[in-house]
């Protein structure tokens, strides 16, 4: 029988992972990844995108691509059983729960951001994680220098060209760099701007920039930022965030309108929901990067904590959630799976760094490599041509690689194309007979009727049977969620063609929680319909909940 292989996350660890595994099972595992998107980014490349060096989707491959011969599986991950080992996903338009077996689970999920140990952070920063991050983040710039060239009021403008990047580490300094030079180069099509009135500051907790390279390289970083006019803040902390300042921990306060968070990082909630044993927020493994308490899961990238040596305590005892490692942690699971399935010894993680770079734009960089410290041009070639050389798939080597000759010979261009969001609140139109949701499908939204009659069915167990009504005109369903619930408890279709308003479920849970006149109706709702008793977090609460300023 052949093994069944799942791994969890299309990033440098997941898609890794699913390469090497096939390289060693070939044809004797079915072997599945599931991601939420079909595409793999090339996180390094983000401050170029969100700078304009490179086009957006050229930082981008498709997994279909990367991985033949693995089944590509586009879908949300829900939970993880491993008592009878299936993941639980989130698929199709209808969102409907599908269980999926596995022998053995890879778990590479990556890392999310989260920025709510700072009051106004996680509403008003923006973020350089994935690919609309750094979409959002050029067009915000653009759309920062359009309107500083054309306000009249000196204060706005101030805020409008004052850009702040909290971080100081290789995603901080090279976001920074990148949004200086995209800067530089587009004030000439702004000449109501003078340069010297863009203010351009990285904030930073720590004493120094670049923890992760030899002091005299980071110093070199810091001298080259500000000679183009950077501001350093060291041994500095944000201590809370609006829409038009930031305020340090030592009380001083920028006026800004443009805040770029790269710190930040924690486990994905999925992750956290699986109850594996976590060790500073990531997953503790062993050195054969093996989940504790389990012999068929395994972890790997940014997610997992892995020793690199018995007894690791020190920082540098664990491998650093770097792509460089990602891709050899992928190599050495993968031979201790095939090892685990054939009853083989496994072999313990080890890697050595050959060294680490960072781009500072402007065609200067820093690297050290095998020991050997560079800075400037050079490093700024290799640091090029190093990620060139990483980069999985020939045709995005080749898109890059023009990409960056053309942005050479041309200048930036400066069109604001907007990232258009989501929407929280939209009419659906039903036909008589369509169905809106099953039971168990996810939970995705608040529904209220406009036109049209709807037939809701659900099974109430307080009085044992299946209850089944319509819901008119000002009718509502769905508002279950409010209780934390992620899956659907009825199923409901249209009886007849209607048009009904969808409230997303992150709007509707905060709207319930400040407005007491709403959360007041469904706590009445909630327990004469369903006989449940649930209370809604008054806005006293919810202010209480929030973190405060130090």
């Amino acid at each position: 029988m052949k093994q069944k292989l799942l791994v969890l996350g299309g990033g440098f660890g997941g898609l890794y992972a699913a390469r090497e595994l096939r390289k060693r099972f070939g044809d004797s595992a079915d072997i599945q990844l599931i991601s939420e998107e079909n595409y793999f980014v090339f996180q390094p490349l983000l401050p170029e995108v969100a700078a304009g060096a490179i086009t957006e989707m050229h930082a981008v491959t498709s997994l279909r691509e990367l991985l033949k011969k693995v089944r590509l599986r586009k879908a949300t991950i829900h939970s993880v059983d491993f008592a009878r080992k299936v993941v639980t996903v989130f698929q199709g338009v209808q969102r409907r729960p599908t269980e999926i077996a596995y022998d053995h689970l890879v778990v590479a999920m990556g890392s999310r951001i989260d920025l709510s140990r700072v009051p106004g952070l996680e509403e008003h920063a923006l973020k350089m994680k994935t690919l609309e991050d750094a979409r959002r983040l050029r067009a915000h710039i653009i759309e920062r220098l359009e309107h500083a060239d054309v306000t009249q009021l000196p204060e706005v403008k101030r805020e409008a060209l004052t850009f702040v990047v909290v971080g100081a580490g290789f995603s901080g300094i090279e976001t920074i760099g990148e949004v200086k030079e995209l800067i530089d180069r587009s004030l000439k099509y702004y000449p109501n701007i003078d340069p010297s009135e863009v203010r351009v500051i990285a904030v930073e907790f720590a004493p120094r920039a670049l923890n992760e390279l030899p002091e005299s390289l980071a110093a070199y970083a810091v001298r080259q930022l500000k000679k183009r006019g950077v501001e350093l803040m060291f041994n500095t902390g944000v201590a809370s965030v609006t829409g038009r300042r930031l305020v340090t921990s030592t009380g001083e306060t920028i006026p800004t309108r443009t805040i770029i968070a790269t710190i930040g990082n924690a486990p994905s909630p999925v992750v956290l929901d699986m109850g594996l044993e976590l060790t500073q927020g990531r997953v503790a493994v062993d050195r054969f990067m093996r989940a504790k308490g389990h012999d068929n899961v395994w972890s790997l990238g940014d997610c997992a904590l892995i020793p690199m040596k018995e007894n690791a305590t020190e920082r540098n005892d664990f491998a650093p959630p770097t792509a460089q490692f990602a891709v050899r942690e992928a190599a050495q699971l993968a031979s201790n799976i095939a090892a685990t399935v054939k009853g083989k010894a496994l072999k313990p993680f080890q890697y050595k760094s050959r060294g680490a770079l960072a781009s500072l734009g402007a065609r200067r960089g820093v690297a050290e490599v095998f020991g050997v410290k560079l800075s400037g041009y050079v490093a700024w070639l290799l640091w090029r041509a190093y990620y060139l050389s990483f980069m999985p798939g020939f045709d995005t080597k080749l898109r890059v690689f023009m990409n960056w000759m053309l942005d050479g010979l041309r200048p930036r261009s400066v069109v604001a194309l907007q990232v258009p969001n989501a929407q929280a609140a939209r009419y659906v139109h039903y036909a008589a007979g369509d169905p809106v949701f099953e039971r168990g499908n996810r939970s995705d939204g608040f529904y209220t009727v406009v036109s049209g009659q709807f037939e809701v069915s659900y099974y109430d167990e307080g009085q044992g049977k299946d209850i089944t009504h319509e819901v008119g005109p000002g009718g509502h369903f769905g508002e279950r969620m409010i209780m934390g619930e992620s899956t659907r408890y009825g199923t409901v279709k249209a009886v007849t063609d209607g048009v009904v308003l969808v409230l997303g479920r992150e709007e509707f849970t905060k709207l319930s929680s400040t407005f007491d006149a709403l959360g007041s109706y469904l706590e009445d709702h909630l327990s004469r319909v369903y006989h449940v008793d649930w209370h809604a977090k008054k806005v006293t609460e919810v202010e209480s909940s929030l973190p405060k300023a130090s």
